[in-house]
């Protein structure tokens, strides 16, 4: 039997390499025209996709964490297992390298001033499988989190049923589950699956749904997602929604079956919503929280003011405040804002998660009154709650 640890944190997995872009432009297109040469300064490399963020925000927020990816035994699968390993001791024990396979990279473009642009290829993640995750490592732990399937083969076909065994599995061993998701590829693959069917199919097996709203947009909305971009342009679409369109999508997700939906809003902050059901409440296992302080809330957290060095893995932070909080046991009021004050912390350096502080720090920041930014998200009759937050 393996200790027992907080969180398995599962999914993509790949070796990023940003380049340091000192200008920005009118938009992307402007910045990346054909025969341009940008001048760029020195990459910073590390691991990146969701299993990588996730896992190692909260081992830095000081939760004891295993991260399941799958690399290949090439070069950029020796360099993602070191950067790893370099973390802390155990975050790789059940570690997938597969022989002759190649490893996943992505080449993030990040202008100041401009939406990022990723360049990704998936490689090893397409082949992962849910019977690659040891039943041993599932049930050591108390939630099971996974992310980005959109980006992962064998978690998209089949409208999840590859997913929902893992998430099964999990369940049977009475162990909570959390998903994020990621925007699938519009002219690829997965922009032709039936995403309102994937949902429907894995959701009832999902405690905590953590998607960008913009992507799940995508997913179950297509042409109000495709107004929201034509009006946003080079922008995140998110930034355009009111809460009338926010509250519908997690209503809609919550009828599907999971627990709780917190959805990421790009600047504008984070926003929660959960089951009014408190059978459903009781139902996540190890991590079923207390129903007084969890059922049935609605809740935005705006983002924290900060000096932004970087976005790259900022949801993914985000989820760790949150997922880290349900850990500790604390309430939904408390949790958005640990959400978006670990997400802050993340912009703070240009990687995904080194900005991540302990704890404690973070905690410290949010007790001596870590200023909020402005949300259009926020509709002007809610109220400020005791954490800072806002409610109807």
């Amino acid at each position: 039997m393996a200790k027992e640890i907080d969180a398995l944190v599962v999914g993509l997995l790949c070796l990023d390499i940003i380049p340091e872009i000192k200008t920005g432009g009118r938009s992307m297109a402007d910045l990346l025209a054909p025969g341009k040469l940008v001048d760029v300064g020195a990459a910073v490399m590390g691991t990146g996709g969701a299993a990588s963020n996730t896992g190692l925000a909260l081992h830095r927020l000081g939760f004891d964490v295993n991260i399941v990816g799958k690399v290949g035994d090439d070069v950029f699968g020796g360099v993602t297992v070191d950067l790893l390993k370099r973390q802390g001791t155990g975050l790789v024990d059940s570690m997938i390298v597969s022989k002759g396979e190649g490893s996943s990279y992505s080449i993030i473009i990040d202008p100041p001033g401009i939406d990022r642009m990723i360049l990704h290829d998936p490689a090893a993640n397409n082949t992962f499988r849910s019977d690659e995750v040891p039943d041993e490592a599932i049930a050591s732990a108390r939630l099971l989190h996974f992310g980005y399937p959109p980006l992962m083969r064998r978690f998209y076909e089949n409208n999840g049923e590859e997913l929902k065994s893992l998430f099964r599995r999990a369940h049977a061993m009475g162990v909570a589950t959390s998903l994020d998701m990621a925007r699938p590829d519009p002219d690829g693959p997965s922009g032709k699956i039936d995403w309102v069917r994937y949902c429907e199919t894995v959701l009832p097996d999902v405690d905590v749904f953590l998607p960008s709203a913009d992507e799940i947009l995508f997913m179950i909305d297509r042409p109000t997602f495709d107004a929201l971009q034509a009006e946003a342009g080079d922008a995140n679409p998110a930034a355009l929604m009111d809460i009338a369109t926010i509250r519908a999508i997690a209503d809609r997700l919550l009828a599907m079956g999971t627990a709780m939906v917190g959805l990421k809003l790009g600047d504008q902050g984070f926003y929660l919503k959960t089951t009014a059901d408190p059978d459903r409440l009781a139902a996540m296992g190890r991590l079923a929280p207390n129903a007084s302080a969890w059922l049935n809330k609605e809740l935005i957290s705006p983002c924290r003011l900060v000096e932004v060095a970087g976005t790259i893995g900022a949801g993914d932070c985000t989820i760790a405040g949150f997922l880290g909080s349900l850990l500790k046991g604390l309430g939904a009021d408390e949790s958005v804002s640990m959400a978006t004050a670990v997400g802050g912390a993340s912009v703070e350096a240009r990687d995904a998660s080194s900005g991540v502080t302990p704890w404690s720090t973070i905690a410290t920041r949010l007790a001596t009154g870590w200023a909020q930014r402005a949300s259009r998200a926020v509709p002007a009759s809610w109220r400020k709650t005791s954490a800072g937050n806002f409610q109807p």
